[in-house]
């Protein structure tokens, strides 16, 4: 089992095959979403990416393969993890927070986050799986 982020997800919704590398058991917090498709329409408003290519993203983000899981104690975690962490934030601490108690790894692509958690052993870049 896998933890995606939305900077994985969203780099893996660019290709048809994109989440294949990932593997099979994929999951993330319901806030994957949401913040995956604002980070592609403000990507798309600013003019890095085409309307036609953003629509074909986003139609494989929406039918991508990770399911949604949102643990009764999620809440509580992400909270207990962002005060833990130093963050004012509790959205990157959703994603620490849901591989905590799924007991695997967090995927990013965020150089950020990865550094803050690095302490933590489980959060990890693509090129670390």
């Amino acid at each position: 089992m896998l933890v995606v982020d939305a900077t994985v997800a969203l780099a893996a919704s660019g290709a048809d095959d994109g989440f294949d590398v990932l593997g099979d058991d994929l999951i993330a917090p319901p806030l994957m979403w949401s913040e995956a498709r604002s980070v592609l329409l403000e990507m798309t408003w600013r003019g890095e990416v085409r309307p036609e290519d953003a629509a074909t993203t986003r139609g494989r983000l929406e039918q991508c393969r990770v399911t949604r899981r949102s643990p009764a104690r999620l809440g509580d975690e992400a909270w207990w993890l962002a005060e833990e962490l130093g963050w004012a934030k509790t959205y990157d601490a959703e994603y620490v927070a849901l591989a905590r108690l799924s007991h695997c790894r967090l995927v990013t692509l965020d150089a950020r986050l990865r550094r803050a958690t690095a302490r933590l052993g489980f959060v990890v870049g693509p090129t670390e799986l």
